[in-house]
């Protein structure tokens, strides 16, 4: 279903989904999106973590690109360590 609608944004960079869009694509409070811009297009994308039965499957293809580029467990656990560092 295609939802449309307009809408403006506020002084604040607040932008106000529509009911009607809000609805036929049900969002909600809190909903988190990314936010992709370019040109004169905005895209908002809603963030969805997968559900648990499609984990192992996403894990099973991350270990088997970690390991086409030479990745290893160290590395990963190093990559980690310097991310959460600069948090």
């Amino acid at each position: 279903m295609n939802a449309v609608a307009t809408t403006k944004m506020s002084s604040k960079g607040q932008v106000v989904i529509p009911e009607q869009v809000r609805k036929a694509l049900n969002l909600h409070a809190g909903t988190q999106f990314v936010v992709l811009g370019e040109g004169d297009v905005v895209i908002l994308k809603t963030i969805t973590p997968p559900a648990m039965n499609e984990f192992d499957a996403i894990v099973g293809k991350a270990r088997v690109q970690a390991e086409a580029v030479g990745m290893t467990p160290g590395d990963v656990a190093a990559a980690l360590r310097d991310s959460r560092a600069k948090e």
